[in-house]
């Protein structure tokens, strides 16, 4: 059988259900492991997670073995279920997420982007970031009253 080699870098965002500011200081990082930890076993490493209150950020490596979609589904109702067990018993995650590709050479500037969470957030909303990649990245098939219903 021959080789399959991939190499695909995911930034992807989500948040949580009617943007509840359920991400405290006190289990971000916790969560941050953890849901490096979910990425791991799927076999898709990660690269950069941060969090606000209302949702996270992730850039990870796609496994060639998996899509975007049962990792992204996988993340949610893992990292969900043990945020429940830490005492956050109404934590759940919007229905939908973004994902967007990030060409290799776009890794670092994405992880910084990552990083640099609480300094974004200082002057735009999470809406408003979303609304951001969604126009850079020509993202056409974004419908606003669907992407935001919970």
């Amino acid at each position: 059988m021959g080789q399959s080699l991939t190499q695909i870098y995911v930034h992807a965002v989500t948040g949580t259900k009617f943007r509840k500011p359920l991400i405290h200081l006190d289990v971000e990082k916790e969560l941050h492991a953890y849901v490096s930890g979910i990425l791991k076993n799927l076999g898709c490493p990660a690269l950069a997670i941060n969090s606000m209150p209302d949702h996270i950020h992730l850039l990870f490596v796609l496994s060639k073995n998996e899509n975007i979609a049962h990792v992204m589904r996988e993340v949610k109702r893992t990292s969900s279920k043990w945020m429940k067990e830490r005492g956050v018993s109404n934590f759940t995650w919007q229905g939908g997420y973004a994902a967007f590709s990030v060409d290799y050479r776009g890794v670092d500037p994405v992880k910084r982007y990552i990083q640099n969470q609480k300094e974004h957030h200082a002057k735009k909303s999470y809406k408003k970031e979303v609304e951001k990649l969604v126009e850079a990245y020509e993202l056409n098939q974004y419908e606003e009253e669907f992407f935001w219903r919970d």
